[in-house]
């Protein structure tokens, strides 16, 4: 097997996100769900943006969120996603690369225009998300490089980018890739709607290509279609081969065979923002097991990358969690 040169690689939605703060009254007037993510057009977008407050613009994206993270701890991280050859794109590409993450995905030259998700927050750290999805949903078995894909011990996925049939496709060919290379898949469910609409596809995939599943209480209970937590993560421990399940304040579970590990959050005083804790949780996780940490503090990692993006408004981390998890003895 080839030396590794990237400790984790993640493909997804290339999102520019747009945050401003919220509250309840703004979303009622705007028929906004709270705590929701709607899928809107390019012309909703611009309408939306234009009633919101002053907003804080910075690249997101779920896993570019998680290999954000990563690179935060010191490990290597790389992401494959796709952009426009305009503003935000150019926004994107930069804040990415400048955290020293590897981004070398062409942009389009035409088409729909870079991805943004609008995020209202509201005091009580809640976000609803409106997203337009724009020119990430293009991205094709074109932007999947072999030599880079076989040289990350880790490829994570983003169930999220499981809609468009081009990028189903390059799901796979990364996966074949990567396997054939000897390297770990890791998939994230996402969301529990997409795991409504994928249901069988994610089993199967479950089954075939994935190595590592992330998931929250209401995915893994969605895609087992388990009436309760604790069935479901029955039923994980006989599908996965190692399951990772966030319980925002209940912590985590860790399920490897036989082996069930219960890791508890980090106690914070104040939730200011929830956006991006699944996704900094998984990046703690990953960048443990690159480095051959055992399966209860890979959960701390998590829980401690968490813990400090959900202290902040943003999906980014505001410190080093290099820094942070040597603070803390991890």
């Amino acid at each position: 097997m080839a030396a590794t040169k990237i400790d984790v690689l993640g493909i997804g939605n290339a999102i520019v996100d747009v945050l401003s703060r919220s509250d309840d009254a703004f979303l009622k007037d705007h028929e906004l769900a709270k705590g929701s993510m709607s899928l809107i057009d390019e012309a909703q977008a611009e309408a939306l943006y234009t009633k919101m407050s002053a907003g804080i613009e910075i690249s997101g994206g779920s896993a570019a969120n998680t290999i954000a993270g990563v690179a935060s701890f010191g490990a290597k991280g790389a992401f494959i996603g796709k952009v426009r050859d305009d503003q935000l794109g150019k926004i994107f590409a930069h804040d990415i690369r400048s955290i020293g993450v590897e981004f070398t995905t062409d942009a389009a030259t035409s088409g729909p225009q870079t991805a943004r998700c609008l995020v209202l927050v509201t005091p009580d750290g809640e976000r609803t998300m409106n997203t337009f999805l724009g020119a990430s949903q293009n991205l094709s078995v074109d932007d999947i490089n072999e030599d880079q894909v076989a040289s990350a011990n880790v490829l994570y996925l983003e169930g999220y980018l499981w809609d468009p049939e081009q990028a189903k496709r390059a799901f796979l060919k990364a996966t074949k890739y990567a396997h054939n290379a000897g390297r770990q898949v890791a998939l994230t469910l996402s969301d529990a709607f997409c795991v409504d609409r994928y249901r069988d596809e994610f089993q199967n995939l479950l089954r075939k290509d994935v190595d590592i599943l992330f998931a929250n209480e209401a995915e893994i209970m969605s895609l087992f279609k388990a009436s309760n937590f604790e069935d479901a993560v029955k039923l994980a421990s006989e599908e996965c081969k190692l399951a990772v399940l966030t319980r925002s304040e209940k912590g985590c579970v860790i399920i490897k065979g036989n082996e069930c590990h219960e890791v508890p959050a980090v106690g914070i005083d104040e939730v200011v923002d929830t956006t991006g804790a699944g996704d900094l949780f998984a990046a703690g996780f990953l960048y443990g097991l690159s480095q051959d940490k055992p399966l209860p503090e890979c959960g701390h990692l998590g829980a401690l990358a968490a813990n400090e993006i959900i202290s902040h408004i943003g999906a980014r981390p505001e410190m080093s969690l290099a820094e942070l998890a040597t603070s803390r003895n991890l």
